[in-house]
């Protein structure tokens, strides 16, 4: 395992944390300076300021994100995050990103190579969102929608929408852009005034509320790795 990555899942800091502290010469290995480069394995002696650090279990969290969350691990102007939502004494953090106001499924963890491959479009795992916009989109917006639509970013990957209600759409992406709904639904006439993500990597809250968290069960976390290739 690659030093930041052992770092980060030991619950030291990120990685881009972890990198910082190793060029910044405060993490040995074996009593060597550590490199970013480096690699470890479980019988190497890793330690920061001096201090031994050891790996910590893998966690994998389902959280139903509440609106008005952020979803990092800390915010500079202190504002709530899914992190401070999360209890336990083992730091996971978020894979991918849901903006403040969008509520719905996230998954937490500190199985670096898992979450990597989650978010990586490569890997084309499902996020399904439910919807609901300003107007009624008729059967040529769910069209537009399910093949593509142009951003400043490049058009979106084909998608598979469907119509819940009047003003209330179902939508599963591939992708994983920026405000990659809000956008589309803006680029069709048709602006967004709640967003939920109702499923991801086939993940749905159940009986979570929002603000809840559970782990996941062994069969989960086989399955996600099974998706994705692990």
């Amino acid at each position: 395992m690659r030093l930041n990555a052992y770092l980060a899942r030991a619950g030291v800091a990120s990685r881009r944390g972890a990198d910082e502290l190793i060029k910044a010469g405060r993490v040995t290995v074996n009593g060597a300076p550590g490199q970013l480069n480096t690699f470890v394995t479980a019988t190497d002696a890793v330690r920061v300021d001096g201090r031994e650090v050891g790996r910590q279990a893998l966690r994998h969290v389902l959280l139903n994100k509440p609106r008005g969350t952020i979803t990092t691990a800390r915010d500079p102007r202190g504002r709530p995050t899914v992190v401070d939502l999360v209890g336990g004494d083992v730091r996971v953090v978020p894979v991918g990103r849901l903006d403040r106001d969008t509520t719905g499924v996230l998954l937490l963890t500190n199985d670096g190579p898992l979450a990597h491959r989650l978010a990586h479009p490569r890997y084309g795992v499902e996020k399904t969102y439910v919807v609901d916009v300003v107007g009624e989109p008729g059967d040529e917006i769910v069209a537009a929608l399910a093949q593509g639509v142009e951003l400043d970013d490049g058009p979106t990957a084909p998608a598979r929408v469907r119509r819940l209600g009047p003003s209330q759409l179902e939508l599963v992406l591939h992708e994983g852009r920026n405000r990659q709904v809000r956008r589309m639904l803006e680029a069709v006439g048709h602006p967004v005034t709640r967003l939920r993500r109702s499923r991801y990597a086939g993940l749905g809250p159940g009986r979570l509320r929002p603000g809840d968290w559970r782990e996941l069960t062994r069969d989960e976390v086989r399955a996600l790795r099974s998706l994705v290739g692990l």
